[in-house]
């Protein structure tokens, strides 16, 4: 059986050695192999992180779905944002539920600017998973300032039984909110000020969530990455406390803004936040 080379989305990276996984197809089978329950995988996070922490980011198939013994994966992120943390040996970022079900294993690692590409395959013969469970994990050591980012999974997802495709696949993305924390009496802290836009990314609008620990006066602005400000959206006198406000995507003239990356910088006192989002139309 011959089996065309997987193209890579964006990029040249390694792909599948599918000539080994097609020693476990069997004669006959078609080129794409489909199935009701399909595969869904997400990308899972810890919904805050502390300001120059580690944290491991989890590829996750969940619930159980079709059977697969092969994925490949790009997963993007903010270089600028967040920094990746290899593990050593490299099999440790291999998910449990690739490493309890087969000791021969197929695994290539290619690690770039802003983003990671991970091929896995178990090589076993007849040996298939159908999940729940953690395929991958990947560390990222969050910058010394509070930010929002995304963590994402970047178009050339890819599962396969048998070197045969699994189709459908559903995938879901990770947010992940960084923060300062501060002591108060009691032992407990509270973040000094904390922001994300939600969803993220947002299609035409985006809720803006704030946390701040003091009463003041408050600016909220929507910059672009030239640092122009595209929308003010509040300011004045703000009680502590959480509150949300929402962006409908428009600019200061009330046109749509275009698609793309954009700032969200809260001006607290002496203090300022930034997080970032992505806007899609």
């Amino acid at each position: 059986m011959t089996f065309r080379p997987i193209r890579a989305g964006s990029g040249a990276r390694t792909g599948f050695v599918l000539a080994m996984l097609g020693a476990f197809a069997l004669p006959g089978m078609v080129a794409v192999k489909s199935a009701a329950a399909g595969i869904t995988v997400t990308l899972v996070a810890p919904a805050t992180v502390t300001i120059g922490s580690q944290f491991d980011v989890l590829l996750v198939v969940s619930p159980a779905g079709s059977a697969f013994n092969a994925f490949e994966a790009i997963v993007g992120y903010d270089p600028d944002v967040l920094t990746f943390l290899p593990l050593t040996p490299l099999s440790q970022q291999e998910g449990a539920l690739m490493t309890a079900a087969c000791a021969n294993r197929f695994h290539v690692f290619k690690a770039g600017a802003d983003r990671d590409t991970i091929t896995d395959a178990l090589l076993c013969n007849q040996v298939s998973l159908t999940g729940p469970g953690t395929i991958y994990r990947l560390r990222f050591q969050a910058p010394p300032d509070p930010d929002t980012t995304v963590v994402q999974l970047l178009p050339g997802l890819r599962f396969y039984d048998a070197g045969i495709a699994v189709t459908p696949v559903t995938s879901g993305n990770a947010t992940v909110v960084i923060r300062s924390s501060v002591d108060v009496p009691g032992g407990s802290t509270f973040p000094a000020l904390r922001l994300r836009a939600s969803p993220n990314p947002a299609r035409g609008a985006t809720n803006v969530w704030i946390e701040t620990p003091a009463s003041g006066h408050q600016v909220l602005e929507v910059r672009d990455l030239a640092g122009r400000t595209v929308r003010r959206i509040a300011e004045g006198w703000h009680a502590a406390g959480t509150r949300q406000l929402h962006w409908d995507g428009r600019d200061l003239h009330g046109a749509p803004s275009p698609p793309g990356i954009y700032v969200l910088q809260l001006r607290a006192g002496d203090d300022v936040v930034n997080a970032r989002f992505a806007l899609l139309r």
